[in-house]
């Protein structure tokens, strides 16, 4: 006995010893913050919340997390190694019961590390099982052994289970339960012992292919890497994967039956004979590589995927940045040297639990072989085994569905040490040859306008010269000021008549000034009085109530009326019409040109700017087809500042403006007006969550901010005491009527339950003077840190390649060849 104790004393500081190297690339994680990458939503689930690009609730590290040790000093030699790694995801860890099936005519299983064998059915039903507790085992017998229902007998003793399983005696000592364990980073086969059974009772089935189990025993995968591995660690070992118990197991059945197909005491593996055609399915969903069920230590199932890193990537790319949504190939490349290197750095993070990493959003959602896509597929082809490493080392890639135009620094949200490739960068490009394609110009010479009563001048005569009005070629102050002329009037309002399909009204003496001119300008858009039909005395007189209104003829007063009100003419700014004076041309183009536009009788068309795939220049109007146009060189161009629409020599698109056109006999755009895009010019601005906002009662913030916070009682504000070098909030002070209380880093966005914490804070207050509601007007969704990956789709449209955009996101990196 006192033998038995000393080896294995020995043995758990030989274990101590070979784990301490594999500590290297888990001290460069702590200075890393310890998470998965946001991923983005596609457009089609953007009410639910898993990225993108479905969404799921996300958790994040507190910033009041103890600060991890210092950044170690890192080799600079490129990380490199001769085998692709296999990946361990976690598909699920309290299962009670899992389905595991194929398409193919029977399922292959073995006990892990052995060569699969049929079972003779193509579904099986997997239960976890509870066993009696086993005798300590003498020193000189192995402990690793399979054990099954049918090999059992009546000597055993029972325990209050379903079915209670029994073991032999002399044997029991063999059937030692799997526990995790060290090897090094290249598996070898493990010394095969055991015998088959000479009793057959009734589960003699089981008990053969139990047998052939036994007898096929290999090599287990030797692709397993370890993370000190990757790091360059000597003597690099790993964590394996299950953490299982000695008085825990798995029972198969075939569906429909209660009798056990196989009842085991080690994890049972399913790997498919044809992966092309029959892959392994969990619960109907096809995956890659195998599926391992074993039993955990809280008596539930753990089912695990063991597939190869390239394989994994393409499970997680299409889930990550949806190639409907976002379907850029460089982009999707960035995405998948960044899920490639996330994986890499956060191999064993779930060791103790039997896995590396979760299918979920604690790592990167991953979707198995239904979620893969032509597409991402060629993304992670073109991108194989390349990762972003700083000085040698693979980085912490995390990312993040929209930053909002500027990523923030990690330790600022994640708290911890300075993290030199994590630091917050601008999410836009510079002006350039990017957006050559999409920038218009113009051989046109602006106006020469500067006053301010002539300031819709310049795009009041566009506007008419492009219907077939005849004026200047540019027009200028002088000109505008400029009383208008019988014969002017007679062609302008000739032209009004004919796009209103309306007779030419009779032009006199009088039509020069405002009475005469609303006149002629009422029969040339209706053929007849619209004033003198709508309106009766009383109303004229109410609508004439200006200083010099008694100037206005009688016979034109109803027609005055009737334009003052539709906005087509104006008083001058000491409320006087000047009845009596003639108008200047600026004032008759504004009237026409306002009247045309009001009764749609101007051939304008609008549509929204969005860059193509080789990043020119396409309209999309209301009908939703995506149009391809051609400028006139001489096209008027006019952008919009607030209210105000300015003529330009050149704008920039973007993408997202709001466009109103006109186009010429040739087809070719030869009016052009554009509004700037709700979302900026950064380049995540495509996102639906580039801006939002969310309106909350005090009650309702306190309610969010609870479990945060210790009481406060009443809320009364909520301040922003710092900000990072992004703008997002990173002090945020919480006032109440019994204390102040403080949230900090990270935890703000979860702890209001806001998309970000980039955003500025709005109040209503009650007539008491108390803040009635707080809104909070914000920008992206994510925690903002790393690659902002509608940010890497913007930069990718264009042109950038997809290295270039992971340098553009992370400071200082190198893009490098893992195998």
């Amino acid at each position: 006995m006192r033998s038995s104790i000393q080896k294995i004393f020995v043995a758990t500081l030989l274990c101590c010893a070979l784990v301490s190297p594999s500590l290297k690339l888990r001290a460069q994680d702590s200075q890393q913050p310890a998470t998965r990458p946001r991923r983005a939503i596609t457009p089609s689930t953007q009410t639910t919340q898993t990225t993108s690009p479905t969404q799921t609730t996300q958790t994040w590290p507190t910033a009041n997390d103890s600060d991890p040790a210092p950044i170690p000093e890192i080799e600079s030699e490129p990380v490199h190694i001769t085998t692709e790694p296999v990946i361990r995801i976690g598909l699920a860890t309290g299962a009670r019961s899992v389905t595991v099936s194929t398409t193919g005519a029977s399922l292959n299983a073995t006990e892990s590390g052995e060569r699969p064998v049929p079972l003779d059915v193509a579904r099986v039903r997997i239960e976890p099982r509870a066993y009696p507790a086993l005798p300590t085992a003498p020193p000189n017998q192995e402990a690793d052994r399979l054990e099954t229902a049918s090999s059992s007998t009546s000597e055993t003793p029972s325990i209050p289970t379903s079915e209670t399983p029994t073991v032999r005696p002399g044997q029991a000592s063999q059937a030692k339960a799997r526990q995790p364990h060290l090897s090094p980073s290249v598996e070898t086969a493990r010394p095969t012992e055991g015998s088959r059974t000479s009793q057959q009772s009734e589960g003699s089935r089981a008990s053969r292919q139990t047998e052939d189990l036994r007898a096929t025993r290999q090599t287990e995968d030797s692709r397993r890497v370890s993370p000190s591995a990757i790091s360059g660690a000597k003597g690099s070992v790993q964590l394996t994967s299950r953490a299982g118990a000695a008085t825990r197991g798995e029972v198969l059945y075939v569906p429909g039956s209660t009798k056990p197909l196989l009842d085991l005491r080690a994890p049972i593996v399913f790997a498919p004979e044809d992966a092309e055609a029959h892959p392994v399915r969990f619960n109907e969903k096809p995956y890659r590589g195998r599926l391992e069920v074993f039993a955990n230590t809280k008596g539930a199932l753990t089912v695990v995927n063991v597939v190869t890193l390239e394989d994994y990537v393409r499970g997680v790319v299409p889930n990550e940045l949806s190639p409907g949504g976002y379907p850029e190939l460089e982009a999707l490349k960035a995405q998948a040297v960044a899920a490639r290197t996330y994986a890499v750095s956060n191999l064993g993070r779930f060791a103790a639990e039997g896995f590396d990493l979760t299918p979920d959003t604690r790592s990167q959602v991953y979707g198995g072989r239904s979620t893969e896509h032509p597409l991402t597929d060629r993304a992670v082809l073109e991108t194989r085994g390349r990762i972003a490493t700083y000085k040698g080392v693979p980085i912490n890639a995390l990312y993040t569905s929209t930053c909002g135009g500027r990523t923030e620094d990690a330790e600022n949200i994640f708290g911890g040490a300075s993290v030199p490739y994590l630091r917050g960068r601008e999410c836009a490009l510079e002006a350039g040859s990017h957006f050559a394609h999409t920038n218009i110009r113009t051989t046109r010479e602006p106006p020469s306008i500067k006053s301010e009563e002539h300031s819709t001048s310049a795009r009041d005569a566009a506007l008419l010269s492009v219907h077939g009005f005849s004026l200047p070629a540019r027009v200028g102050d002088e000109w505008l000021a400029a009383s208008v002329t019988i014969e002017e009037l007679r062609e302008l309002i000739g032209r009004v008549a004919a796009l209103a399909r309306q007779p030419a009204p009779f032009i006199t003496a009088e039509t020069p000034r405002p009475g005469g001119f609303a006149t002629a300008l009422a029969a040339a858009l209706d053929g007849e009085s619209r004033g003198a039909v709508l309106l009766n005395s009383a109303d004229v007189e109410y609508l004439l109530a200006f200083h010099d209104a008694a100037d206005i003829p009688q016979q034109n007063r109803a027609d005055v009326a009737a334009m003052l009100r539709e906005g087509h003419l104006s008083l001058f700014p000491d409320g006087t019409l000047r009845a009596r004076q003639p108008l200047s041309r600026s004032r008759v183009l504004r009237a026409l040109a306002h009247a045309l536009e009001a009764r749609g009788l101007l051939r304008l068309q609008k549509a929204t700017a969005r860059t193509g795939p080789d990043g020119t220049l396409l309209l999309r109007p209301a009908s939703g087809k995506d149009l391809s146009v051609a400028f006139a060189p001489e096209a008027y161009l006019f952008r919009a500042f607030g209210e105000g629409l300015y003529p330009a020599r050149e704008i920039e698109l973007v993408g997202g403006e709001s466009l109103t056109y006109h186009t010429g006999a040739r087809g070719e755009i030869d009016y052009l007006e554009a509004r700037p895009a709700a979302n900026g010019a950064a380049s995540d601005h495509v996102s639906p969550f580039a801006n939002w906002s969310e309106t909350l009662t005090p009650s309702g913030v306190l309610s969010r901010l609870s479990r945060s916070i210790p009481e406060v009682g009443s809320l009364l504000d909520v301040r922003v005491q710092r900000r990072g070098v992004s703008g997002r909030v990173l002090d945020l002070e919480v006032v109440g009527t019994q204390a102040t209380a403080h949230v900090r880093g990270g935890r703000i966005r979860s702890a209001l339950g806001l998309r970000e914490q980039l955003f500025v804070i709005d109040r209503a207050y009650d007539e008491s003077g108390r803040v009635s509601r707080f809104t909070f007007n914000g920008r992206g969704w994510g925690h903002g840190v790393g690659m902002c990956q509608v940010g890497a789709y913007g930069m990718a449209r264009a042109g950038l390649s997809y290295d270039k955009i992971l340098k553009s996101f992370y400071t200082g990196i190198s893009l490098s060849k893992l195998y």
